[in-house]
């Protein structure tokens, strides 16, 4: 049977017990979750991020709690204590998200749905793959997860830029698992890297692509000289779930077939 009244401190857990059709036995969700839309109207809020209602939690009386990295850490070791039963997942790639799917299925008695739907997932991917292939060039991607400081993206998202057609501009800082080894101390290394695209995905809050065109040096780089400055929302791409490999890849491979599209038509944009 698994575990009946299970507390998720993430989005993506509660996003993959809905596709699972165990949302049932979810009796408690992060504040941050948008995905689906009716899990905000159907369950109480208990957590953020960094922080959780501990004792609103135990009133649930959950018999399992999911969470996500070890920014929660201190959440999960609290609730330990408290004698409750925690997982805490900490994958950082695209087969990560394939494989959290599966153990998160099978740990609720759901394991050839979720394998199923981890497969559908992954046909999904390939089939963009595909289509990104089509047209062999390749813009470079710059993607930025926070501005002040700016931060680089990490690794399931370098991964779906590449899926998507792209090519991130610093993979060797995407295997970093901590924002902190993310960030840019050297602002200027955006400019000598030279992207095609700039990607911004602000968590929590609206990307200003004025506010970057505008950084000192900037207006070299070829996205920004060519207007080719995009938002992708944070709860599509920042969530190491479902939601990255549907809407947020099909998102960045929009923009980056739609600058394909352009540098054909303008050969003096194209990648050399």
């Amino acid at each position: 049977m698994g575990p009946r009244r299970i507390v998720c401190l993430t989005e993506e857990p509660t996003e993959t017990l809905y596709a699972l059709g165990e949302q049932d036995r979810i009796v408690g969700i992060s504040g941050f979750t948008v995905r689906p839309t009716r899990a905000r109207r159907e369950k109480p809020k208990v957590s953020a991020f960094t922080s959780a209602k501990i004792e609103r939690i135990l009133d649930l009386q959950p018999d399992f709690v999911v969470g996500f990295s070890d920014i929660q850490a201190d959440i999960a070791a609290e609730l330990i204590r408290r004698g409750v039963e925690v997982w805490i997942s900490n994958h950082r790639s695209v087969d990560g998200i394939l494989d959290y799917i599966r153990r998160l299925g099978a740990l609720v008695g759901a394991g050839e749905r979720a394998a199923a739907y981890a497969d559908e997932l992954r046909r999904g991917l390939d089939a963009i793959a595909a289509q990104a292939a089509v047209v062999p060039q390749r813009p470079r991607v710059y993607f930025e997860e926070w501005d002040e400081p700016p931060i680089t993206g990490i690794q399931w998202v370098a991964e779906l830029v590449r899926i998507a057609g792209g090519e991130d501009i610093f993979p060797e800082r995407s295997v970093e698992p901590l924002a902190k080894a993310r960030i840019l101390a050297d602002a200027d290394e955006v400019v000598r890297r030279a992207p095609d695209i700039i990607i911004g995905s602000w968590c929590g809050k609206k990307f200003r692509p004025d506010r970057v065109a505008a950084r000192p040096g900037w207006d070299a780089i070829p996205a920004v000289r060519d207007g080719e400055l995009h938002e992708v929302k944070s709860p599509l791409i920042l969530q190491p779930g479902p939601a990255a490999l549907t809407d947020g890849v099909q998102a960045i491979a929009d923009i980056v077939q739609r600058w394909k599209g352009r540098a054909a038509a303008s050969p003096s944009r194209n990648v050399e």
